[in-house]
């Protein structure tokens, strides 16, 4: 018979609770992966973990923040986050959709949610916060690069660069800045997230 703590509990219940949070846990973020609408772009051509895709045109929230690129993305998601469940503004809710996207801004970092297929910016709800801009993107070309593991800068600027030499290999050309895409909440194991390093082409 398995020894008891102090409590009288059978420390392997402890454990085996915590593995069945954990394992909650994970599923829960890939529902919410499932769940989560994306832009419906079209694979022009795949290779690998690289694809060229063509993208309809896009409306997007976005919110800019000084600092450091993992702190201003959570800053930004947050304020995109109480204008999408409508906490900082009265009327509808608007579905949650992935990814997020993040990318430089001059000296600061803008993040960027894509609103759900078909919305138009005359016909979303106005911000509450005027640090909340709602814009469209025209259609276009991308190269995108897919990866897993932690998104650190250390990892997105490897993909990047390498996204970049097969762009010059392939003869296209850089038509704008990288944008940095996250599938994944926090709670998803680094292992199994998924990012993106995505270039616009010409």
């Amino acid at each position: 018979m398995a020894d008891k703590g102090r409590a009288g509990i059978d420390p392997r219940w402890i454990g085996g609770g915590l593995l069945a949070v954990g394992i909650g846990a994970l599923a829960a973020a890939y529902l919410k992966r499932a769940r989560s609408e994306a832009p419906g772009y079209r694979p022009l051509l795949t290779e690998g973990d690289i694809q060229l895709r063509a993208y309809p045109r896009l409306t997007l929230a976005s919110t800019t923040r000084d600092g450091g690129r993992e702190q201003a993305l959570k800053a930004g998601f947050r304020t995109l986050a109480d204008y999408i469940f409508a906490k900082d503004r009265g009327g509808e809710r608007i579905a949650m959709t992935s990814p997020v996207l993040n990318d430089r801004d001059g000296s600061a970092w803008r993040t960027r949610f894509v609103m759900p297929e078909g919305r138009r910016p005359a016909d979303l709800p106005a911000p509450g916060s005027q640090a909340v801009t709602i814009a469209e993107e025209p259609a276009r070309r991308m190269a995108a690069i897919r990866f897993n593991g932690r998104p650190d800068d250390a990892a997105q600027g490897e993909h990047e660069a390498r996204l970049r030499r097969w762009i010059a290999a392939k003869g296209l050309r850089v038509d704008g800045d990288a944008v940095f895409a996250f599938y994944d909440p926090p709670m998803m194991p680094s292992a199994l997230r998924r990012s993106e390093v995505i270039i616009p082409v010409g």
